[in-house]
C-alpha cells in the first residue's frame, strides 16, 4: 500500500511554499511541523477544541479569520495566505527577531503565560480580534465582552486567563481607533 499525496501550494507568513507533495488527509499541523519546521502551533488536544494549533488565514477581502489546524487538512489551505505563531514578530534579512506585535509585547508584559503551551493560539485570537477592531470599533463599555467572545473558546489549563484577558484589553484601551468614543 503507497501513500496517496497532492501537491500543495500556499503563502505562509509572506512566503510562498510549495508545490509541495503531501499525503491526502495530512491535517495542517502536521504539514506545518515536519514540512515547514514551523513548530509554534501547537498539537494539543487534537480534536479542535483547545485552539492551541490555530493560524490566521487572510482573506482576499481583507479580513482575517483563526483555523484549527488539528482537525483541518493541509489541503484545504490550497492557494490561501496563512499566518503562524512564526509570523507575528518583525524580522530582519537573517530571520532574526527585530521586534514583536503590540500583543506579544503585552502578553511579555503581563507575564500572560505559565507552561507558554496555548500562547500562540491565544496571540492568534488577540491579533485577528484587534484587526477586526481595526475595521469595527468597539464601545467602551462592550470591550470586555468583545475579548471574551474572541478568546472564549481557548483552553489554558495553567489558568492564565485573566493575565492573557488583561494584556488584550490594555492593547484594546490604548491602540487608537479600536474603541469608539463615548460609552
Amino acid at each position: 500500500m503507497s501513500i496517496v499525496t497532492k501537491p500543495i501550494t500556499l503563502h505562509i507568513n509572506g512566503k510562498s511554499v510549495g508545490p509541495t507533495p503531501a499525503p491526502e488527509g495530512l491535517m495542517m499541523v502536521d504539514f506545518l511541523h515536519e514540512y515547514c519546521d514551523l513548530t509554534g502551533s501547537r498539537l494539543g488536544c487534537g480534536q479542535g477544541v483547545c485552539h492551541a494549533c490555530t493560524v490566521i488565514v487572510d482573506k482576499p477581502d481583507g479580513t482575517s479569520e483563526e483555523v484549527r489546524t488539528c482537525i483541518t487538512g493541509a489541503h484545504h489551505f490550497e492557494g490561501k495566505k496563512i499566518r503562524t505563531i512564526e509570523g507575528h514578530a518583525q524580522r530582519n534579512d537573517k530571520g532574526e527577531v527585530t521586534g514583536v506585535s503590540a500583543i506579544q509585547q503585552k502578553f511579555m508584559e503581563h507575564f500572560s503565560f505559565q507552561c507558554g503551551y496555548c500562547t500562540p493560539g491565544f496571540v492568534t485570537a488577540a491579533t485577528v480580534l484587534i484587526e477586526r477592531l481595526k475595521k469595527t470599533p468597539v464601545a467602551k463599555d462592550q470591550v470586555e465582552s468583545t475579548i471574551t467572545d474572541a478568546l472564549n473558546k481557548h483552553i489554558c489549563r495553567c489558568t492564565g486567563y485573566v493575565r492573557y484577558y488583561e494584556a488584550v484589553k490594555e492593547v484594546v484601551l490604548t491602540t487608537p481607533g479600536l474603541v469608539k468614543e463615548g460609552k
